[in-house]
């Protein structure tokens, strides 16, 4: 069978039609692919040529929009979500290939395309090997080394927060740089230099134990006691001045030593400010002001840490999901063994109650597993033989042996860890916009406060005291904490409760796409429908042929072929015992069909596009009796006539009809795409109610759709199964693969992956979107506001320094934090 569709035909297979040849826009929901027409139906049939793309893509820079990226899952990932310029953790990624590409500073250029800039290896920047790229750096002499754990010298500043070892752990004891796995939520400049490896409450002992507690309290209880005794003047107020800078000095140390960090780099920080705000509240006689600064000040830094460390705990939680022991079957006994020494092909025992160690295929037992780790799935997933189980989840009632399919470092619940990891450095434009505007906030509040300060008592004769009090008021309410983490601490909050959902969004800039998105394009097979396809019909149109040897003809050429149609027709051939024969010559045609010869003569199993404009005479009721129940057309025959057509059948799903209905009511187009005929096609989308339908497609006519949407109607998300949707998941503003708990494609193509076969969590992620956006909105507005107002409180002298901090700083970073939280409880609107 040699012959192939002219592009220009365009065969309609409505009942209702007696044109073969027919462009009526009604009778395929088409859109118009003409850029340059206006129209989205259009009658004009030049434009449905698919050709009239190619001179636009041709001039289109597409790389905007393709988001793939190669992650190497055995490297650990380092995350900060601070880019204040002291955490450079990206270059963890780096470490183990020893290379020197990539310099650790933002700023420095030397390491672009391997090559050097002599200015690169100040004190602010160090190599990662033991040779230094400039011949004139002596970072590397004998005072000093950047190769090694420890750092020969005590003064060398060759490490610091600016610059990061070759190793994971940093050879300059202040350098947080190398901490593992952290997520930073704010960008003020001071949070890199916070002691990570103690939580701020930890678990497992009493809440009084932990030194941020006692801090809190001990400082507490002095400030209220140097209230007590300048209330009473005991001598003159000296014991309450006392006890108020004993207060200070407990609350104030660790910011001291932040701002001792910061200066250290050059660096005026929030930490700075308050700092200079504390001392100088004591020297012009309010020591209770300068107790207060540092008392609150220290409580919103320990909710900012606090806010960071529960989303440190989601990661870890997620880490802490897959056992760390395995049982493994040596002959008729088991051994217990670490789940890193555990290697592909061996068999584990999972007993009830047990968690599944590694990821593997049931190779003997029945049970139920509970997938919710995974999948965010809360119904017991029944597993038998050849089923395929997850490391993490929980095996429930019996007893299984499952054959290690995966190393546990690319085991599906390791790439999770990673991608959300990796998740906090895709940044929203919102993020980005937020570090630039706070890059030059605080050094304009610095100037701005001066001015307060001196300008009314040396040009227009008010009070020094009075004047650098409000300075000072100024300088504490605009610490930009509250605003910095405004944004941050949302998308974090939406990232980790999808992850809880069994959604993986790889980054905050998806998270905000999403609610951008004006169309959404579905391939039809696996994510509309259950991609089970059931052989349902056999038609014979040739009395030289029975229908066992119509059977054995399709099921033969089939087994070259991986496509689920195919599976569909072996699975039925393997039930009715049928034999098969030795395929030769085979050749596959991608979107129509396969070729194959069996005894030397050519047969075909196609699709209607492989035989449209041959000399073949089909009956177009055949074709039509059967697709209007959304069944799929195969054509089987060799060189000289159609032998006859097999049908099957895919079920659609349950929540595909509630989910369009949900998206079309939100004003969002809906598109389907499938290599189906286009009667079969309509049937499916007519009752689950899609806008717009392409069938009969070829693999790379999936772009050409997808920018013909784009096109049209603005931003556009593709959802598809991740192996065969790849290139146009890649292409579209945001691909979200479907059931991408059972495909590494699927995880590693995508932006966001649902990770159970569960369309319900698409408009969740729009939903989820929306309220993320309108929360940061909220936050940035609120500390901007309140911040604004305050400003013009201090400067009329309003308001004293404690009600700076305790309402501008303390208050605000509370509001800021809490409310985020509430990103946390989005619940799927379809149900």
């Amino acid at each position: 069978m040699e012959n192939t569709t002219n592009n220009e035909n365009n065969v309609c297979y409505n009942p209702e039609c007696k044109k073969r040849k027919c462009y009526d826009p009604e009778h395929y929901n088409f859109i118009c692919m003409d850029p340059d027409c206006e129209n989205i139906h259009c009658e004009n049939n030049k434009h449905y040529n698919k050709n009239l793309l190619k001179e636009y893509q041709e001039h289109t820079d597409f790389s905007v929009y393709e988001h793939k990226e190669d992650i190497d899952y055995s490297k650990d990932v380092k995350v900060s979500i601070c880019s204040c310029g002291d955490c450079h953790d990206d270059d963890s990624q780096n470490q183990e290939d020893n290379s020197v590409d990539v310099c650790t500073d933002e700023e420095c250029t030397c390491h672009s395309n391997k090559e050097h800039d002599a200015d690169c290896h100040d004190d602010d920047c160090c190599c990662d090997d033991d040779d230094c790229c400039d011949d004139e750096c002596s970072c590397h002499d004998d005072d000093c080394c950047c190769d090694d754990d420890d750092c020969c010298d005590d003064e060398c500043s060759c490490h610091d927060d600016d610059c990061c070892c070759d190793d994971d752990d940093c050879c300059d004891d202040e350098c947080s740089c190398h901490d593992e796995g952290n997520i930073k939520i704010c960008n003020c400049g001071d949070c890199c230099d916070d002691d990570d490896d103690e939580d701020v409450i930890q678990e497992g002992i009493p809440l009084i134990k932990n030194r941020s507690i006692q801090i809190i309290v001990s400082s507490g209880l002095l400030f209220v006691i140097g209230h007590i005794l300048e209330y009473f003047s005991v001598y003159n107020g000296i014991p309450a001045t006392i006890v108020f800078a004993l207060g200070a000095v407990i609350a104030g140390y660790d910011i001291a030593v932040m701002a001792k960090n910061a200066l250290k780099r050059h660096n005026i920080s929030p930490a700075v400010l308050m700092c200079i705000a504390a001392v100088a509240s004591f020297l012009i006689g309010h020591p209770e002001e300068g107790a207060a600064v540092t008392f609150l000040y220290f409580i919103s830094e320990f909710l900012e840490d606090y806010s960071e460390q529960r989303a440190q705990h989601s990661i870890k939680s997620l880490v802490e999901i897959a056992p760390e022991t395995a049982r493994v079957k040596v002959g008729n006994s088991e051994e217990i063994r670490s789940i890193d020494t555990v290697k592909i092909n061996e068999i584990v025992i999972v007993k009830p109650g047990d968690k599944v160690p590694l990821d593997g295929k049931v190779i003997s037992g029945v049970s139920t597993i509970n997938q919710a780790s995974i999948t965010g799935e809360s119904v017991p997933v029944t597993k038998r033989v050849d089923d395929e189980v997850f490391a993490g989840t929980v095996n429930q009632e019996g007893y299984l042996e499952i054959k290690v399919t995966k190393a546990a470092k690319d085991s599906v619940i390791s790439k999770i860890v990673t991608l959300v990891k990796n998740s906090q450095l895709n940044r929203s434009h919102t993020e980005t916009l937020v570090e630039k505007i706070a890059k030059y906030y605080t050094p304009i509040i610095v100037i701005i406060t001066a001015c307060v300060a001196f300008i009314p008592p040396l040009f227009f004769g008010g009070d020094l005291v009075s004047w650098v009090y409000r300075a000072l008021s100024l300088m504490v309410i605009s610490c930009p904490c509250a605003f910095l983490i405004s944004t941050p601490i949302g998308m974090v909050s939406a990232i980790t409760s999808a992850t809880r959902k069994g959604v993986l969004i790889k980054g905050s800039s998806y998270v905000e796409e999403m609610r951008k998105i004006k169309a959404v394009i579905f391939d039809k097979t696996g994510t509309l429908t259950e991609g089970k396809l059931q052989l349902t019909d056999i038609v014979l149109l040739s009395d030289n042929y029975s229908e066992n040897d119509l059977l054995r003809i399709a099921a033969s050429l089939e087994t070259k072929s991986n496509h689920p149609i195919g599976k569909a027709i072996k699975t039925y051939a393997e039930e009715q015992n049928v034999e098969l024969n030795e395929i030769e010559q085979f050749k596959d045609v991608p979107g129509k069909g396969i070729v194959g010869e069996i005894n030397g003569e050519k047969y075909y199993a196609a699709n209607e596009s492989l035989i449209e404009g041959s000399d073949f005479n089909v009956s177009n009721d055949d074709v039509v009796k059967y697709v209007n129940d959304g069944k799929t057309v195969v054509f089987i025959g060799n060189k000289t006539e159609v032998i006859g057509i097999i049908y099957v059948m895919d079920k659609i799903r349950d929540e595909s009809k509630n989910v369009i209905e949900n998206l079309n009511k939100s004003g969002i187009k809906t598109i389907m795409l499938t290599g189906d005929n286009k009667i079969a096609a309509h049937a499916v989308a007519d009752e689950i109610g899609i806008n717009y339908v392409y069938s009969n497609l070829l693999p790379e006519d999936k772009l050409n759709i997808l920018d013909t949407i784009r096109n049209k109607f603005g931003d556009v998300a593709m959802v598809g199964d991740g192996i065969n949707d790849a290139p146009a998941l890649a292409r579209a503003n945001i691909g979200i693969a479907m059931g991408a708990a059972g495909s590494d494609v699927a995880i590693e193509t995508a932006d966001i992956a649902l990770m159970q076969d569960d369309l319900t969590k698409l408009p969740y992620l729009f939903k989820l979107s929306i309220k993320t956006d309108n929360i940061i909105k909220q936050n940035i507005v609120t500390a901007l506001s309140i911040k604004f107002l305050f400003v013009i409180l201090a400067i009329l002298g309003l308001i004293t320094l404690m009600m700076a901090v305790g309402i501008g700083d303390l208050g605000l970073t509370l509001l800021v934090i809490l409310n985020s939280f509430r990103i946390g409880i989005v619940k799927d609107p379809i149900f």
